[in-house]
């Protein structure tokens, strides 16, 4: 693999920094000789305090009715209210700086993916500094290796700054000043920082409020011309002597011998085995595999799902964007579209293991809010499931819940885990199930409709974004869940089959206009360039529309009208979801395509995705540059899509690679299928395809190429299929 990205310069932007991950602690190496700054974080550190009062006008019921009154400016004092305040928000854990006194220069950065390091060096005639820098794979220890000599620089702790109690001001709701990150850190309130030093250890205590404190242990070691410095982020969360036990684990990291990094580099060496590909264009392919170190950095099992930055929380005195919290209404389901194609199931998990801890507060917010029954989770909510305000016909739209049972159904999909589906996913779709129906109102021509609807996130938070029901994005969501459910119950024999088929018969139609578009609702189509393609969702990402028959109009059709409308207001991750669209077009030229302006023109050099056209080339007039991760997940999905696709036992290889792609070697190995199919393939120089294709349970397939039909078998249980079949004599069967 031996894939590495590489700085020449200083890096003078957190957003650009090199970034280390073990799915809970991260760190962004940048900065200059002056300052190399390390900043920390930790996925779990938050401040859950909630500043704002919810009253009884906090209800569904009396949202539904301002937004059939139009009653706009109401509806944002009481729901998007909430927002406007500065916690409950994300929490960074803070940095060490290294200052290199006399020694000036670029620092010059590289990150080894293969093994999650980190190198910087500079130096001057007199001395060369070299700085190695890692997270441990499994253990809660950062560690950071300096070669230079012991009096040419100096280490400090720094802990972030916070305001100070007592100087707590007034906040009033002001719609014009609502901002994408929501003030600075200053505007949180804490008690004074506790600072303390001992022997080789330093360590600060921030307490937050009466439940909750962290802090960071650092421990500095000399051993002949290198300096160790370990670190570790602890909270109160972690057992009632915290600080001491991170001061013992540091200690442990300052003794550890080679062992330490062996460990660390084995449990990398076992994640990149678990799948691959090898392309033509080395450039998509590197984005690939940088796309799956981000992954694996900040999301493990045992741990919380990535936020919106992940392991990465903006380290610049300001408030993460957009809090750093959980959006749910495309961000988390869109950071946790790739992983089961990508064959990494258990770093994945934690998202599946996060809602299901949340089971329960979804049903008390289900009933609180809703008055409904069966779970429900905010489109915007904290790390233990609380509103969080915003936008309501998004944040508070009954459809995200959707979403997220959907994860659960995608889980089980590429499995086939009877267990899983025993015990998690038709449970969990269940009461999803339970919750919209209680919210289902019969119209006038008898459809089974939501009472208000929209569709993220067009029309932002006017009176024009209460669509008339029931938008094409709740739709397709009730639609996909509804037959899931049935077919699910079908799988378990179980007596609720029926209820599911009676919901899902009595759903209207999708909203098609007269050139085969998918509408936005019933009386309105898109008539604007937009970053969100939810009127689309039936055709990416929930498969409910196929590329055959009448869907392969419907399908042409919104293509054709995403390019009519235009880019200028589209953002990093609706290029990754054009190159999805393309995928299921089976059009590979146009989805390399637009894979390659996301990732050249709307992430950073460090991969982060950034969303804005940020280095202004003309593709968006959103030129800002807030870090969010979604978009580099959906992009590694689509390029899976592009090389991989199976739907009820059809596989498709290579259905929509660029023709140059196939005239070279193109391969990929251990890309996940339905119902736990291992699938690996290959192109050698347009003449012969291959396969190796395992099944963990029985399963018929059909393997297609292009337009042509290949082979199909019948797999039993643990059963591998290897087949070479030559390119000339699909072409002739077809032709004949």
């Amino acid at each position: 693999m031996n894939i590495t990205y590489n700085w020449k310069e200083s890096i003078s932007r957190w957003d650009e920094a090199v970034p280390l991950g073990n799915g809970r602690c991260g760190c962004l190496c940048w900065g200059s000789p002056k300052e190399i700054r390390f900043s920390l974080d930790r996925t779990d550190l938050w401040d859950r305090t909630i500043l704002w009062e919810q009253n009884e006008e906090f209800a569904w019921e009396n949202l539904v009715k301002l937004a059939k009154a139009g009653n706009t400016e109401k509806i944002r004092e009481i729901f998007d209210a909430p927002y406007y305040y500065p916690s409950p928000t994300k929490l960074t854990a803070g940095r060490i700086l290294l200052h290199f006194a006399g020694i000036e220069g670029e620092v010059e950065s590289e990150l080894n993916i293969e093994e999650a390091r980190a190198e910087m060096r500079f130096g001057n005639s007199e001395e060369t500094v070299k700085i190695s820098s890692w997270i441990h794979a499994v253990e809660q220890l950062g560690i950071i290796e300096v070669e230079a000599a012991e009096t040419s620089f100096s280490a400090e702790l720094k802990n972030p700054e916070f305001g100070e109690i007592g100087t707590e001001k007034e906040y009033v709701y002001c719609k014009e000043k609502r901002e994408i990150s929501q003030g600075n850190l200053k505007d949180l309130k804490y008690p004074p920082v506790i600072k303390k030093q001992e022997g080789e250890l330093q360590w600060f205590c921030q307490p937050v409020n009466d439940e909750f404190s962290y802090g960071v242990i650092l421990g500095i070691r000399r051993v002949r011309n290198v300096t160790r410095l370990v670190w570790k982020i602890a909270s109160s969360d972690d057992g009632r002597d915290w600080i001491e036990q991170g001061k013992k684990d540091v200690l442990y990291g300052l003794s550890a011998g080679n062992e330490f990094f062996d460990s660390h580099k084995q449990w990398w060496k076992n994640y990149w085995e678990k799948s691959c590909l090898c392309i033509p264009d080395k450039f998509v392919e590197k984005q690939w595999y940088m796309t799956n170190y981000l992954f694996a950095s900040t999301s493990r099992k045992g741990g919380v799902p990535m936020p919106l930055q992940g392991v990465w929380t903006a380290d610049e005195g300001t408030l993460p964007p957009w809090k750093g919290d959980y959006h749910n209404d495309l961000n988390t389901e869109l950071s946790y579209t790739h992983y089961l194609k990508a064959n990494h199931l258990e770093e994945g998990e934690c998202f599946l293991d996060f809602l299901w801890k949340l089971l329960d507060e979804g049903r008390h917010f289900a009933k609180d809010f809703y008055g409904a029954e069966g779970c429900c989770l905010p489109g915007t909510m904290t790390i233990d499931g609380k509103p969080l305000g915003g936008w309501p016909m998004y944040s508070l739209s009954p459809s995200n819940q959707m979403w997220l049972a959907h994860a659960f159904g995608e889980y089980y999909r590429y499995t086939g885990d009877p267990l899983f589906l025993r015990e998690r996913a038709y449970p969990y779709m269940r009461e999803t199930g339970i919750f919209i129906k209680s919210l289902l109102e019969e119209s006038e021509d008898g459809y089974l409709v939501l009472p208000v609807s929209s569709s993220p996130e067009i029309h932002d938070d006017t009176e024009e974004s209460w669509l008339t029901p029931v938008s094409n994005y709740d739709l397709a969501l009730m639609i996909n869940l509804f037959e899931s459910l049935e077919k699910l119950a079908h799988e378990l024999e179980d007596p609720e089959e029926m209820k599911w088929h009676d919901i899902r018969r009595r759903l209207p139609d999708l909203s098609i206009n007269e050139n085969k578009v998918l509408m936005l609702s019933p009386d309105e189509s898109l008539e604007e360039s937009h970053r969100h393609f939810s009127n689309a969702m039936a055709v990416a990402p929930l498969g409910l529309i196929e590329y055959e028959g009448n869907g392969k109009e419907i399908i042409d059709a919104v293509i054709a009208d995403y390019e009519r409308l235009g880019t200028a207001q589209w953002v990093g991750y609706t290029f990754a979801w054009m190159a999805h669209l393309y995928a299921v077009q089976q059009n590979g030229e146009k989805a390399a395509e637009y894979l390659r302006i996301f990732w050249e023109n709307f992430c950073g050099c460090n991969g982060f995705h950034l969303n804005g056209d940020f280095r202004k080339k003309g593709y968006s007039e959103f030129t800002y540059r807030p870090f969010t991760l979604e978009g580099n997940m959906f992009s590694a999905d689509a390029l899976q899509e592009m090389l991989f696709q199976m739907k009820n036992g059809k596989i498709r290889l290579f259905p929509a690679v660029p023709k140059k792609w196939t005239e070279e070697s193109i391969s990929f190995g251990n890309l996940r299928g339905e119902k736990g199919i291992l699938c690996s393939a290959k192109i050698e120089r347009g003449w012969k395809l291959s396969w190796d294709i395992y099944a963990e349970f029985p399963i018929f397939v059909q393997i297609e190429y292009g337009d042509a039909f290949c082979k199909e078998k019948m797999l039993d249980s643990k059963e591998r299929w290897k087949e070479t079949v030559f390119l000339n004599d699909l072409l002739c069967k077809r032709n004949e």
